[in-house]
């Protein structure tokens, strides 16, 4: 049905060297089509704020804008989400571990980095009071874990208990 062409191409207009009408007829009724769909697409309580458009391509520009990510904010929820979680013995232990590092993936994709060793003080911190000997044992230690050293430790003393 060529409903897109008001999306893919810029609006043609009519000059001596372009005059095919059947094309500009084409592109506008394509153009009214699209607009008409895409705002019958967006809910009731969204149309009033973006702006009438009657340009395809600019409306779908203005919804984007409308709806674009604050990255900023969603770093800020993930890294709150990150630093509450608490492990509460239910569950396997490794996936709450892995749960977190995929947060931490996710923090990095946004650019804030956590490095490895925070990492694995927060998953200690995340840990319940009766683990309190395991983060003790840890702590004497005078090397660090790596977090598959951290998920493998973990699941020995989960056994253990």
């Amino acid at each position: 049905m060529d409903l897109d062409i008001a999306i893919r191409q810029d609006k043609l207009i009519a000059t001596e060297e372009n005059a095919n009408e059947a094309k500009i007829e084409k592109w506008e009724r394509s153009n009214r089509m699209s607009v008409m769909i895409m705002k019958r697409s967006i809910p009731e309580a969204f149309r009033d704020s973006i702006t009438e458009d009657s340009n395809a391509k600019k409306f779908l520009e203005d919804v984007q804008q409308f709806f674009a990510k604050n990255e900023k904010a969603e770093a800020s929820n993930l890294l709150r989400k990150l630093v509450s979680m608490r492990y509460k013995g239910k569950g396997n232990i490794r996936e709450h571990i892995m749960e977190m590092s995929h947060l931490a993936s996710k923090l990095k994709a946004l650019k804030l980095e956590l490095s490895e060793d925070l990492l694995v003080h927060l998953i200690l911190i995340s840990l319940p009071t009766h683990s309190g000997q395991f983060k003790v044992s840890y702590n004497t230690l005078k090397d660090t874990w790596s977090l598959n050293e951290l998920i493998s430790h973990c699941v020995q003393e989960e056994e253990r208990l």
